[in-house]
């Protein structure tokens, strides 16, 4: 999803005092209880309850970002990553930021998305981030158009940056499937010019996947803007949202055991359309993640909408911002979220999937 234009968090925040929301907390940290809150959160649905407690509140536990965006939790040290903390994107900063428990924040990598010489647009950084199989960080670049991988001995590796002869035109967020593939999408925002700009050269916004030995296929080049991408637990479907204000929905694909996209021709099918959310919340779909009993977590209008397998809109989590992503962390119970300039954490009842080493 394109930045939100950046705002003071007076506003974002009325009613907090700004040594409440300062970018790095103590090292000691407080408990939930003397956190900053944001927001509140909507009971559509009995089920909820069974996923987010009655007591849950939205922790804010940092602030200041241009866009906040593509958090992944860090268990397990074989990517030659740090452990027990979140990376997340700040994209116009064009930075990686690192928030661990009890220390805080820091800048883990700059520059993150784009290493050219000179300015490139307002959202040049990375996007969505992920690990691989071998725990890897897997980066969506927006600046140099590309998927690529941190190697643990250092230094980027470039996994996919063209689809036949083409360059892409700034990937966005992505899901590893056990089998080692790679989805993810390709829509314009990260061009200066978005849709428009003269560097674009592919004619559609395209859903792909990248095999284990390098092959890139386009499995669906019908959704005008394909964002967030997630899997169900049993990898059965690929969830993508699309944020396009004249169609905002969330699209389910029936994946083959070949690992291609079945219905990816025809564009799926719809799981939810959130065009009547839209006219009166911020936001559009975006970033979304999956939990063990196949419930979404997916950010949209008013914050993170949480929807049943079967589609049934069970509450929301209601932020009061553009929300851009979120992830499962800490073990698996705690949603931490990205919305606009804030990092965010709510703790839940259900467990969701960390991405990584033991991924089944």
């Amino acid at each position: 999803m394109p930045c939100a234009a950046p705002r003071h968090v007076a506003t974002l925040l009325a009613g907090f005092t700004s040594s409440l929301l300062a970018l790095v907390l103590p090292a000691a940290e407080p408990g939930p209880d003397l956190l900053p809150t944001v927001g509140s959160i909507e009971r559509l649905d009995p089920r909820f309850d069974a996923l987010v407690p009655p007591d849950a509140v939205i922790e804010v536990l940092a602030s200041g970002f241009a866009w906040s965006e593509g958090p992944v939790w860090v268990a397990s040290d074989k990517g030659g990553l740090p452990t027990g903390c979140l990376l997340f994107s700040d994209i116009p900063h064009n930075r990686v930021h690192r928030w661990q428990p009890g220390k805080g924040l820091d800048i883990f990598m700059e520059p993150a998305g784009f290493t050219g010489p000179a300015g490139y647009g307002n959202e040049r950084g990375s996007n969505g981030l992920t690990l691989d199989r071998e725990g890897r960080l897997i980066s969506c670049e927006h600046g140099d158009r590309r998927v690529s991988r941190l190697e643990p001995g250092g230094g980027k590796k470039t996994l996919a940056d063209s689809y036949r002869g083409q360059r892409l035109n700034s990937p966005n967020d992505a899901v590893v499937h056990s089998s080692g593939a790679i989805y993810f999408t390709d829509p314009p925002y990260g061009l200066p010019q978005g849709w428009d700009d003269p560097r674009r050269e592919l004619d559609f916004c395209g859903v792909y996947r990248l095999a284990p030995d390098g092959t890139l296929t386009l499995e669906c080049d019908t959704m005008t803007r394909p964002n967030g991408i997630a899997l169900s637990p049993d990898e059965k479907t690929l969830y993508v949202a699309q944020s396009d204000p004249k169609a905002p929905i969330w699209r389910a694909f029936a994946v083959a055991p070949d690992g291609t996209l079945a219905d990816g021709k025809t564009g799926g099918r719809v799981f939810y359309d959130a065009t009547a959310l839209a006219k009166t919340r911020r936001g559009l779909p975006d970033g979304l993640k999956v939990d063990a009993a196949g419930n979404l977590f997916a950010t949209g209008p008013g914050g993170v909408l949480v929807f049943a397998p079967d589609a049934t809109h069970l509450g929301t989590l209601l932020t009061g911002q553009a929300t851009a992503n979120c992830a499962f962390g800490d073990d698996g119970r705690s949603l931490y979220i990205t919305a606009d300039s804030l990092l965010c954490r709510v703790r839940l009842a259900t467990q969701g999937r960390l991405p990584g080493p033991g991924v089944d």
